[in-house]
């Protein structure tokens, strides 16, 4: 993959895009994408804002984690600059046609899925689910004749 197909990529599926350079800000049904290639450091990212992190709850931020684990796949959510970000990372001059394709859709559902069901595709790899904290019972005691 070079830095201009994925550019013509990145033209032929938004439905607006500016691009300069190696760096393209892109729009895909109302989502807005940014996509950044480096060839010297043959690395690319395509990735786009989910929330502000400041507010998230920790019960949100720990979804997101255990997401990265079970239900993001291939893109991860990862806080950068105040923001979380549904990201995918890879080596630009491996990336094939049809992973760069595969790519924008897991950042687009992972991003619209997060707060739900945090997923990025419909495959999930099983897993714990997080239990909810009860409240420790009170012991009845128990005296013992001696």
């Amino acid at each position: 993959m070079t830095p201009t197909k994925l550019g013509n990529m990145f033209e032929t599926v938004s439905d607006s895009i500016v691009s300069q350079k190696s760096q393209w800000r892109f729009i895909i049904k109302q989502i807005p994408f940014i996509a950044i290639a480096d060839s010297t450091h043959n690395r690319m990212r395509i990735m786009s804002p989910v929330a502000e992190s400041e507010r998230l709850t920790e019960e949100f931020k720990t979804a997101s984690l255990m997401a990265n684990f079970h239900t993001a796949l291939d893109v991860k959510y990862a806080i950068s600059d105040g923001v979380l970000w549904s990201v995918f990372i890879h080596p630009l001059k491996e990336l094939t046609e049809d992973q760069v394709l595969d790519a924008i859709s897991q950042v687009y559902y992972a991003n619209i899925n997060f707060g739900t069901t945090f997923s990025s595709t419909s495959l999930v790899f099983p897993g714990n689910k997080p239990q909810k904290k009860e409240k420790p019972k009170k012991k009845k005691r128990v005296l013992e004749k001696i």
